[in-house]
């Protein structure tokens, strides 16, 4: 595989109750152009997770470019969310699960 994954968590500022549907049509948009542009692995809502509206799975060619796609994220860049984003070592069968 070309690149690794970086999980983005997007979490909930302190003014996320107060996320515009303007924002929300920015941030689908933005989803959409990385899925057209083959960086988004997955996303999704999350639930249950205390202060945690959702994450994003990248595809990205290194730690700098996944972070940078975080910062253009509309509900970062707006102010209403923060992030936290790690590496993703995939284990599978084709590296034998990091055995």
């Amino acid at each position: 595989m070309d690149g690794a994954l970086y999980i983005m968590l997007i979490e909930r500022g302190k003014t996320y109750n107060k996320v515009t549907r303007a924002v929300i049509a920015r941030h689908v948009d933005n989803l959409r152009k990385l899925d057209d542009d083959g960086t988004l692995a997955l996303c999704g809502i999350s639930k249950g997770w205390k202060g945690v509206a959702g994450m994003v799975i990248f595809k990205a060619a290194s730690l700098k470019e996944a972070e940078e796609l975080c910062r253009r994220e509309p509900l970062v860049a707006k102010g209403f969310a923060t992030y936290h984003l790690s590496t993703l070592q995939v284990a599978n069968k084709e590296n034998n699960y990091l055995l």
